[in-house]
């Protein structure tokens, strides 16, 4: 039959589609474990068997539906199954999965739904363990949680039953290929000229520094951004659950935390990682993210001579930051007063940058706040530059512009001993527009 003729071939019944595919699979499967062709090998392997075995069926479909049913088997196979083509698609930056009919992407910061489903709740848990198994987790009824690395940097998270009420969930955050830098920002309209050249001039100047921001505000991107300012000169060693900081500098140690094997044991968790960090003679502490008991460990560093160290913490705004801060040191299990806990934070804590997503999906720096210090039991803070919204566009988008407040910041014999003689102008109202 000529292609013309397939093209115009009577298309198959759903049921009989799905039997076809059935049969390919088994197929399939069996000549690979005949004959497993090396990992580079595998995709082209996989589309010759699947051509051989469909040829044998003396079956006729058209092109598109062919393509179609060799891709989804071999994505089956070889990928993650239906949300293969999602993680694909350079335009998604998250997948989640709330159940086989429930896929969701995160498109351009926007939630949509997305037209893939899986066959039911074991093709989920099938998916899983491809995803999990080969990284050396587990994800079983006695741990329904796993956190997880992709190859690729992608980060991913499955929590199945009895934990996950409805079924089996995945949410896969998506490694960027794409190395954003202090330019990318700026024509996103994250952030001004004016604000990256006074964070480097931070960073440079070893100011501890916390970038703090809601969930999928770019909190990474911006840690990764800011830490390309640290000279190569200086040793760097970043702690992280799942790596995901893209340094640049050669002199990095990257450190990476462990799950306890089947026993319980062998775990090593961010807080044991930052107290050896401090016997590595770092010059530098890059901590992807404080969210536990470490955070004392952190602020001791902080205050101990390990100065220029930049972390991230889950927050709305920079006074949330440093109530999430208080929190964290309580969970450390020392039984510390709260002015001693707030004085700890006031005397090691510089800087806290605000990342945020708005409304309309865009991420901004929407604050750069000095932490000033302490009156009375309070810690102070001063808001060096902000967004301030002043409306939305007819298009949906938020209108508004990023300035500074007119405010030095104490810190300024700091940065001039680093070299940076930033003019009075820099910290006077008058911002770009976004």
């Amino acid at each position: 039959m000529s292609a013309a003729e397939a093209d115009r071939a009577p298309a198959l019944r759903a049921g009989d589609l799905e039997k076809l595919r059935g049969y390919l699979t088994q197929q399939l499967i069996r000549a690979l474990e005949q004959d497993t062709p090396p990992p580079d090998k595998r995709q082209a392997a996989v589309q010759t068997l699947l051509e051989q075995a469909f040829e044998q069926t003396k079956l006729h479909l058209d092109r598109a539906t062919r393509a179609a049913l060799f891709r989804e088997i071999s994505n089956e196979l070889l990928g993650f199954g239906p949300i293969q083509p999602l993680l694909d698609d350079p335009e998604v930056t998250e997948v989640m999965v709330n159940g086989p009919r429930k896929v969701y992407v995160e498109r351009k910061g926007k939630l949509e739904r997305a037209n893939v489903t899986f066959e039911d709740d074991a093709h989920v848990l099938r998916v899983i363990d491809r995803i999990v198994l080969p990284l050396g987790r587990r994800v079983d009824a006695d741990n329904p949680t796993v956190d997880a690395r992709l190859p690729d940097g992608s980060r991913v998270n499955a929590v199945i039953g009895p934990v996950a009420i409805d079924g089996p969930s995945i949410t896969i955050r998506k490694f960027s290929k794409e190395r954003l830098g202090v330019p990318d920002l700026i024509r996103f309209d994250s952030l001004t000229d004016t604000m990256a050249q006074f964070l480097e001039a931070c960073v440079k100047a070893h100011l501890n520094i916390v970038i703090s921001g809601g969930t999928g505000s770019g909190k990474t991107t911006l840690l990764n951004i800011m830490s390309s300012f640290i000279p190569e000169t200086e040793r760097i060693v970043t702690i992280e659950d799942a790596a995901e900081l893209q340094l640049q500098q050669d002199h990095v140690v990257r450190l990476e935390t462990k799950s306890p094997n089947l026993d319980g044991k062998g775990g090593v968790d961010i807080r044991g990682l930052v107290r050896n960090a401090l016997r590595m003679r770092p010059d530098r502490i890059v901590i992807g993210e404080v969210r536990g008991g470490e955070a004392l460990d952190m602020l001791q560093a902080m205050n101990t001579g390990h100065d220029g160290s930049l972390t991230t913490l889950h927050s709305n705004a920079p006074r949330d930051a440093i109530s999430r801060l208080e929190t964290m040191v309580m969970m450390s299990g020392m039984d510390l007063p709260l002015k001693v806990v707030r004085q700890q934070i006031a005397s090691a804590v510089d800087l806290i940058v605000q990342q945020s997503r708005l409304t309309d999906g865009s991420r901004k720096v929407t604050y750069i706040t000095e932490v000033a210090g302490m009156e009375g039991d309070i810690v102070t803070l001063s808001d060096i530059f902000r967004f301030e919204q002043t409306g939305m566009s007819a298009e949906g988008k938020v209108k508004g512009a990023l300035k500074p407040t007119g405010i030095r910041p104490m810190f300024m014999e700091r940065l001039r001993a680093a070299g940076f003689e930033l003019g009075s102008a820099v910290f006077m109202e008058g911002g770009k527009k976004s």
